[in-house]
This record gives structure tokens, sequence and C-alpha cells, in this order.
């Protein structure tokens, strides 16, 4: 039930969404969001009342998690969710306000805001997906988010945890909650978790398992794991598992999203072929044509981010335009150019893009690739041999050449 006030800053945010699109400025659901939350600071929880919610987060996969989850939860009933990635305050009230009746929730949350929408929205699980550097202008230290969560869901004791027993953050988040269901999701990324988050001693990593040398603090055993081709489960469940979606990192969300999904009641044969069925996650993998090009667009926003997007390069593609800005949604700050191994190119045309351009140059040449400079994305895409391009931007690069793109049809 929406409270009289509730409904008035609803009715307001709704005129600020209407407002927004017809004068041109956006599609309103941020400016929506934030109107109604500004008249109504509880609307949050008001709006989550009642639903069985989850919330997903971590530093990557946040958003083709979500799409997945929110498949693959739909077959018991309507869902809301914030497809788009809004994921802080503005964005999850709009999503909610826009499916008021919808009995279930698919919540993309910003790890620095899982705490406190926690507390509102009295989530029934919570996904941790993976920690690791990010903005530091923005986030701070890593493993300051990673206390700050283990804080929050030690307010939540009824709240299911699915979490990534191959992050060594994540599963400290995770180590002490009551109720978690560990999945082997994978992390190749291990360069913020060399020590132990809890004892500061040094993590050992051998055959796929870790631990801290300084307590007993260790890789937990997995309730949920996947291979190439199956995703396998509790009391002997053994799924194929056939994404549209490419990469290691894909499979391991899909398994994550698998497994909130069946811990609300959701049929596993159903929820492993909703999940396979998301191909594209707010421009995220499409492929479109562009002249004599076939373009595929990947987003990296951080060094863990990069290694991921760099592992899924077409060997195939006739070339590959990295775009980079430096705005402050990317962060300015751009020395984790340094973390990101770009060294494995040899015969695929490489073309430095975006308004940081120069400092990724610098940091291509360092590395050995052959490349060359050309700030504006799509005239780097035109200056690549006919045939099939792999495109990876950061987050502004990756908006504006997607409104590019959307423009061309």
């Amino acid at each position: 039930m929406i409270s009289v006030r509730g409904r008035l800053a609803l009715a307001a945010g709704a005129c600020a969404r209407w407002a927004s699109r017809v004068t041109g400025r956006g599609a309103g659901a941020m400016i929506g969001g934030l109107v109604a939350m500004t008249l109504d600071s509880s609307l949050l929880g008001q709006l989550g009342r009642g639903r069985r919610t989850v919330v997903i987060t971590g530093t990557n996969g946040k958003s083709t998690t979500t799409r997945m989850a929110a498949a693959a939860l739909h077959d018991l009933g309507a869902v809301a969710t914030n497809a788009e990635g809004a994921n802080m305050d503005a964005g999850l009230i709009a999503a909610l306000a826009a499916d008021r009746t919808a009995p279930l929730a698919a919540l993309e949350v910003d790890e620095m805001h899982v705490p406190h929408v926690a507390d509102a929205v009295e989530p029934a699980v919570v996904v941790l997906l993976n920690l690791s550097r990010d903005q530091l202008d923005r986030v701070g230290e890593i493993n300051t988010i990673e206390r700050a969560l283990r804080a929050g869901l030690a307010r939540h004791p009824d709240t299911v945890v699915v979490a990534n027993c191959d992050d060594v953050l994540i599963t400290s988040a995770a180590y002490d909650h009551p109720q978690v269901v560990w999945v082997a999701a994978g992390g190749s990324w291990s360069g913020d978790s060399v020590s132990c988050p809890r004892s500061g001693e040094v993590i050992v990593r051998e055959q796929g398992h870790w631990y801290s040398t300084g307590t007993d603090f260790a890789r937990p055993t997995p309730h949920w794991w996947f291979d190439e081709h199956t995703l396998y489960g509790p009391g002997d469940v053994a799924l194929p598992m056939r994404l549209a979606l490419p990469g290691a990192v894909n499979r391991g969300n899909a398994a994550q999203a698998v497994a909130a999904a069946v811990t609300l009641g959701a049929d596993p044969v159903a929820a492993v072929a909703a999940a396979a069925t998301v191909d594209e996650v707010a421009g995220r993998y499409r492929t479109v044509t562009l002249g004599q090009h076939t373009v595929r667009v990947l987003l990296a926003k951080n060094p863990a981010g990069w290694q991921e997007a760099l592992a899924m390069i077409d060997p195939a593609a006739t070339g590959v335009v990295i775009a980079v800005n430096g705005q402050v949604p990317d962060g300015v700050d751009l020395s984790w150019l340094w973390d990101v191994r770009f060294e494995h190119f040899e015969d695929t045309a490489v073309v430095a893009a975006g308004e940081r351009g120069t400092d990724l140059a610098v940091r291509l040449g360092y590395a050995g690739v052959e490349h060359t400079l050309v700030h504006d994305t799509v005239r780097a895409i035109g200056t690549c041999p006919p045939g099939r391009v792999e495109v990876i931007a950061n987050y502004t690069a990756f908006l504006q050449l997607n409104r590019v793109l959307e423009r061309h049809g």
C-alpha cells in the first residue's frame, strides 16, 4: 500500500518523466525517480514491500545477470526489473513504480548502495558476483566495499545469499551469513585479492582452490558449478547450458542467475532455458552492420572487465577498435590501463579510439601492439579492413557509440 504522500511523489515523478521525453532530453526514468524520491524518501521501501526481490550486485556482470535472473524468474510471475541498468535509488524507484503489481523483482544494485537498499526492500535473495578495483575516485578501496557488504548482510539473516566462491572478497562478504548458496562462478582476475581481507595474510591459489595462510578462511565447496556445456547443481542436477552470450564469465553469470531463481522456486530446466535466451544487454554484445563492417560491441569498465572482454575477442576478426574516454562516469584516472594485458594481439588490425585514445595508444605501444590512432570511434571502425570488427569501449565511449549505431538503424 502506497501512502498518500508516496502517490503524490509518484505522480510528480511521472510528470517529470513525461516532460523529459517530450522535450527529447532522455527516456525520463532517472529524472522521474529522482523527483519521486526527493518528495518521499521512504518510497523505495513502500514500492518494494510485499514482493519477493532478488538484488544483484558486484563490480562486473550486474546488468547481464539481472537480465538472466528476470528471465529465469518469469515462470513464477511478473517481474519488475531495471533492465537498462539504472542501479541507484532513483533507477530502482523508477523500475518498481513502472510495474507496481509484479509480485517479483530482479534489481541490479550498485555495490555501494546494497546495504541501504536491502534495508528498504528486504530482499529474499542477494546475488554477489565479484569485487575488484573500479573507479577509485568514486568507489574507494575495494576492501571497504567488502566490509560494508558484510555488515549490510548481517542485518538480514533471513535473506539467502547466492555468492561466487571463486572470488575471495565475495566469499569474505558472505562467509559468516547463515544462509548461503555457493556458486563456482569463476574469477580469472585475482589482482585485488592477493591478501586475505580478514587477516591480511597471503591467499594461496592451487588447482581451482584457494585458502588464506593466516586463518581457516578458504574456498567453500560449491553447490552449483559448470563446465563448457553443462550446469551442475544440488541433488545431482546436470543441465545442458548453451548461452547466446559469449565467454566463461557469462556462464558464471548464468549459473548465479539460475541459482537465485531456483532458490525462489523456479524449475531448474526452465530457468536455464530462459537465461540462455538473453542475447543482448542494453546494447552490449549487439552485432550491427555499418558499411562494409559487421560490428560487435563489448563494454568494459575496469581491469577485471577488460580482461574478460579481451578474452571474448574473435581471433578471426579483421579489426579491433578499443575506445576509451575519461569522463566522470568512466573515472578520470586512467592509470588502470597499465593493469590490462593488451599484449595478445598479433595479426589483427588494432585502432585506439575515444577521447583518451592517446593515453591508450601509449599503453598499446608499450605492450608492443601495432596500432593506429583515430579518436572518433565510428571513423576508427571505418579504417579497419572490410569484415568483422570487434569494438571494446568503456562506459561513456560505449554510450556514444550506441547512440550513433541507433541512428544508423
